[in-house]
């Protein structure tokens, strides 16, 4: 009984303090640790009272509390704080005391703390763990040398189903994005779940010299792969919304060819117009010293984005994209036309048509991934443009461009080269083949025997879209759930803001609108995301499912189409129709 009432105190003791924070997030999760508290008193009679003292003297020592860990506090007002993945405080408490489940405090002492390996408990493999990533298999998890079975905690999980994203994997990847897991007593609640042990280690691939890729750098364990050379892959949609800026390990990462390995020392940005023209290179130093550094939060989008709601309809050619190939960043450096005048160049002012970016990253034949906008684009966003060395405040990571990169606000992901080295007016549109012969939208009736990829305009502006990341496809709700709460983001290329989302949980009969958070960007310069919210009734004759559906319209009232047999295109580009998600509702 000592150790479930101190973890009672201390869990009672940390939502008072995320109360006082007034983090209406946290503040939402406040029934679930009353309940999982007010049936232990019922079924332990744990001191309630002596939680409540000890929640108490904590508050009266919030205020210095708050001063000495201001940086803590400023992490917990995101949305994640009691959303956070596999956050264990509170509702595993409740999930025990539903279940009759708890041990006995003697029982519990003998465990070994801290995922070390149990004696008298089965050992098994990683692949074993591979195998249980399905409620029908049980959903199995690994903590340094421990397996455990999370299957019928998931429903209680106050992050809802993200709990699942390390299902057949390790936990440890995810607890390390929130420090709000790195408690002794939520590790000791995980291993209430313990079945096994593991002591197998994951295998590193051996080093290729040969291998053009060997050098690529390492991903986040969360980024759902889509290729693995060139590498390419999306976070889970459930965590797009937790940070209105993605983090920087999380990002979507879209590579053509092998991430080179730039020497910063050496590394020159070359400016020139075609002809007898100008010519001016920086090195890195230069842009960091001689310009004034500009700050904006711009989202990049792949054009294939949900390009896997496509391939349902008939095959495509082309990555197999969730929702998820986009995120937001704030990007800084010195903008484009600052660079163009110090150059000698008014970008106003010349003849050529179009302007060029160029990266080192290069082909088997030595040719460069290369992209170019219109020069009337570039007179449009010139002080928008941003020659970027920084991404959310730091140095670019290495599969986003590092040391420099191209970004254009409200322009297709294409277009923003990274690794940058060359910037050139030219009379021509760049000869790439991603620019001549790819991210072109076509219509349905296009396939690969009569395409002409030089009959359309390469893709710049993206079209609105929205999407749903909470909850996810397939999700179950409690057996007595009257409400489920949506969440998503919106955005339109070209700056266009975002004006209303539409949400229907009757597959499209009757709607309500969302509520948005728009970033702090005018309407017609708004580059970031918009995310959204919405708290629907479930319907009363759902029959055990429902479908969740959003749409989005921008300034324009441009909006999404209802259905993706309309868009199909031979490559998947462009889709944007009403995202769909189907969720349970179990029978009690």
């Amino acid at each position: 009984m000592p150790i479930l009432a101190s973890i009672a105190a201390a869990s009672t003791r940390r939502f008072n303090l995320y109360a006082l924070k007034g983090n209406r997030s946290c503040l939402s999760r406040l029934p679930i640790l009353g309940s999982s508290v007010e049936t232990l008193k019922l079924e332990r009679k744990i001191d309630i009272t002596q939680s409540q003292r000890s929640a108490s003297s904590s508050s009266t020592n919030t205020r210095g509390f708050e001063h000495e860990h201001d940086e803590h506090f400023k992490w917990i007002q995101h949305k994640m704080v009691f959303a956070a993945i596999f956050g264990l405080t509170g509702s595993v408490l409740y999930w025990k005391s539903r279940n009759g489940a708890i041990k006995a405090a003697s029982a519990k002492s003998s465990l070994q703390p801290g995922g070390g390996v149990q004696p008298g408990l089965p050992t098994y493999t990683l692949s074993d763990v591979e195998k249980h990533k399905t409620k029908e298999k049980r959903i199995w998890v690994t903590y340094k040398n421990g397996v455990y079975d999370i299957t019928d905690y998931v429903t209680s999980h106050p992050g809802g189903t993200k709990i699942l994203l390390a299902a057949g994997g390790s936990i440890e990847p995810y607890w390390n994005m929130y420090g709000v897991h790195k408690q002794g007593e939520i590790v000791e609640m995980l291993e209430e779940l313990r079945i096994g042990n593991i002591t197998e280690k994951p295998k590193e691939q051996a080093f290729d010299k040969n291998d053009p890729y060997a050098n690529d750098p390492k991903r986040h364990p969360a980024i759902i792969p889509a290729s693995s050379k060139p590498f390419n892959g999306e976070p889970p949609s459930a965590i797009l919304t937790d940070n209105f800026l993605t983090p920087n390990d999380l990002f979507y990462i879209r590579n053509h060819l092998p991430v080179p390995d730039v020497n910063l020392k050496s590394y020159k940005l070359d400016i020139s117009v075609q002809g007898p023209g100008k010519f001016t290179s920086f090195s890195f130093d230069d842009l960091k010293r001689k310009f004034h550094k500009k700050s904006t939060a711009v989202v990049l989008q792949c054009a294939g984005n949900r390009r896997s709601e496509m391939v349902k309809i008939k095959p495509v050619k082309g990555l197999n994209w969730g929702t998820s190939a986009i995120g937001n960043a704030e990007w800084s450096g010195p903008c484009l036309d600052d660079l163009l005048k110090q150059a000698g160049i008014d970008i106003d002012q010349v003849t050529q048509k179009h302007i060029l970016f160029c990266g080192m990253d290069k082909d088997p034949a030595g040719s460069p991934y290369e992209a170019s906008i219109p020069i009337e684009l570039a007179r449009l966003l010139k002080r928008d443009i941003i020659v970027a060395y920084e991404m959310n405040g730091q140095e670019i990571p290495r599969d986003h461009g590092y040391p420099v990169r191209i970004i254009i606000p409200g322009i297709v992901g294409a277009r923003q080269v990274k690794w940058l080295t060359s910037i050139k007016l030219s009379n021509e549109e760049s000869m790439c083949h991603w620019q001549q012969n790819d991210y072109k939208g076509f219509h349905s009736s296009i396939d690969w025997n009569n395409v002409n990829f030089k009959s359309v305009p390469a893709i710049m502006e993206l079209p609105v879209t929205s999407a749903i990341c909470e909850p996810i496809e397939g999700t179950d709700l409690a057996p007595d759930a009257d409400e489920v709460t949506v969440k998503g983001y919106a955005w339109s290329g070209g700056g266009r803001g975002i004006v209303r989302v539409d949400v229907s949980i009757d597959g499209g009969k009757t709607w309500d609108s969302a509520t948005l958070s728009p970033p702090k960007q005018p309407m017609y310069k708004t580059f970031a995301w918009t995310f959204w919210e919405a708290t629907l009734p479930i319907p009363k004759n759902h029959k055990g499912k429902v479908e969740i559906i959003c749409k989005a319209a921008d300034l324009s009232y441009n909006v999404q189409p209802d259905s993706v047999e309309g868009i199909w295109n031979l490559r998947g580009v462009l889709s944007n129709a009403w995202h769909r998600v189907n969720i349970s509702i179990p029978k009690s």
